[in-house]
C-alpha cells in the first residue's frame, strides 16, 4: 500500500505546480515563489528549495497553498501519481 503523502523532491513539487499552469514569482534565498489560478482564484505556493526530500508536513502545506487536493496534485504528473497509485488516462488529472 503506498504512502498516503509520499515524500517529493523540490524539483517534483515544481514540476507539479508547472502542469497545473503556475509560474515563477520570484525567489528569496533557498524560497521559491509560484503563483497560479485555480478555480478562478489566484494561489501562491513557496517551494523551499534545500530540502532534499519534503516531508509529509510540508507537502501537505503545498497542497493547500495551491488550492488542490491530494489526488489533484500527485495527479498532476506521471511520476508522482505513481507514488501514490493513482492511474489516469491523462496528465495532468482534471480539477474537480
Amino acid at each position: 500500500m503506498p504512502r498516503r503523502y509520499p515524500p517529493l523532491t523540490p524539483e517534483e513539487v515544481i514540476a507539479i505546480l508547472l502542469a497545473r499552469g503556475f509560474f515563477l514569482d520570484r525567489t528569496t534565498g533557498s524560497h521559491a515563489q509560484y503563483g497560479g489560478t485555480i478555480r478562478e482564484q489566484f494561489c501562491r505556493a513557496t517551494v523551499d528549495l534545500h530540502y532534499r526530500d519534503l516531508d509529509e508536513w510540508m507537502i501537505k502545506r503545498l497542497i493547500l497553498q495551491a488550492g488542490l487536493t491530494r489526488e489533484e496534485f500527485y495527479g498532476s504528473v506521471r511520476e508522482s501519481a505513481r507514488k501514490i497509485g493513482l492511474r489516469a488516462d491523462e496528465y495532468p488529472v482534471p480539477l474537480q
